[in-house]
């Protein structure tokens, strides 16, 4: 089951900071889904694997 999007953000200074990363191609809103070996966009297919 999906997350709310409201958990992907804490509130610092009355200003929504996000906690994950965003996908570089579809730009801010989209987040990057966070495996064990990768970090992957699931709207573009985008993929950083970790190091």
């Amino acid at each position: 089951m999906a997350e709310k999007r409201s958990a992907y953000y804490t509130i610092k200074d009355g200003k929504a900071i996000p906690q994950r990363k965003s996908c570089p191609r579809c730009g801010t809103g989209v987040f990057l889904a966070e495996h064990t070996d990768r970090l992957s966009c699931g709207k573009c297919g985008y993929t950083e694997f970790k190091k």
